[in-house]
């Protein structure tokens, strides 16, 4: 019987797939750097084989981040928010639009001009909701009458 990966090897395996793609590294550049292939990082990604701490943190090396980093928002951490939406979260960072949007935003330098962005971003999504929200409202107000 196979066992199944662990909740915290898959979140420190999406982690380590999310700056990598941010920094535009392939599999097989993060493997070459590793002196691994390219198949042992696809499988330390998935949380198939998990990742020991010597090479996690030759990992956060190359990858420039903090080994703290691999470690947040995991399950059971104190910032494991249990009103979010992780597989959201993850999905949209995983995604090609989310490592878009992330870049972009890193390369703004000014801070008023972020927190503005941010502000113009959660207002379009406050909207959108909104938006929806009302059209569902109509909606059904209009199939009762």
């Amino acid at each position: 019987m196979k066992k199944s990966p662990n909740d915290i090897d898959i979140h420190v395996g999406s982690r380590i797939r999310m700056r990598r793609v941010m920094l535009g590294l392939s599999q097989e550049k993060l493997g070459d750097g590793l002196g691994i292939t390219f198949q042992q990082v696809q499988k330390y990604e998935k949380g198939t084989n998990r990742v020991g701490a010597s090479r996690l943190q030759h990992i956060s090396e190359l990858l420039d981040v903090h080994i703290s980093y691999f470690f947040e928002g995991s399950p059971g951490s104190a910032d494991d928010k249990p009103l979010a939406e992780p597989s959201l979260l993850s999905q949209f960072m995983n995604s090609k639009e989310g490592i878009s949007l992330a870049r972009a935003f890193c390369t703004i330098e000014d801070s008023r001009v972020r927190r503005r962005v941010l502000e113009l971003v959660q207002s379009l999504g406050n909207s959108s909701g909104a938006d929806t929200q009302k059209s569902s409202t109509e909606t059904s107000a209009s199939t009762t009458h």
